[in-house]
């Protein structure tokens, strides 16, 4: 267990800072089901903005890396073109 004030404050920011990354990442990876998921072309092009949003910022914050954004974007936007 901690020893020192500083520690104990670093355990405590540390669990608030991992809970709202896990938050922020689960609701961007069900977005990202979601547009998966969708076959009608014009839901999955309103959809499309919003969940590059979501990764950017993620990667932004490196809760994910930014090259793992870069190549979600890349086959989500395959995806919405097929369509």
């Amino acid at each position: 267990m901690a020893n020192h004030k500083s520690a104990e404050k670093r355990i405590r920011q540390n669990e608030d800072s991992r809970v709202h990354n896990r938050y922020y990442s689960r609701s961007t990876r069900n977005a990202i089901k979601e547009l998966r998921n969708t076959t009608d072309k014009k839901a999955a092009a309103e959809l499309y903005p919003k969940v590059v949003s979501m990764l950017d910022r993620l990667a932004k914050k490196n809760i994910i890396h930014s090259n793992k954004a870069a190549n979600l974007k890349s086959s989500l936007s395959k995806h919405v073109s097929s369509l």
